[in-house]
């Protein structure tokens, strides 16, 4: 990112945080998040290709981090928008 505007990745950290109050790196986990949870919403993709297509390593590195920020596991989050049949 820091190479994109053109400044040094220490400065565009700085200023990163200065403007969102989280690292590049947080802010970048919490939308990864954010979108793996909009996909356990909307579509029935396993928790696999979930972690995949958001960009996470895999299943276990989605669950840890999904946990974190959310406070519970993928399957369970997807329960919780199980459509009725």
């Amino acid at each position: 990112m820091a190479g994109r505007v053109g400044v040094s990745e220490r400065t565009f950290a700085r200023r990163f945080v200065a403007e969102t109050g989280v690292s590049p790196l947080q802010w970048l986990l919490a939308e990864r998040v954010r979108r793996a949870a909009e996909l356990l919403e909307r579509t029935d993709l396993s928790v696999d290709r979930v972690a995949t297509r958001c960009g996470f390593a895999d299943a276990g590195v989605l669950r840890t981090h999904f946990r974190r920020q959310i406070g519970t596991t993928p399957a369970a989050y997807r329960r919780t928008f199980a459509r009725s049949g």
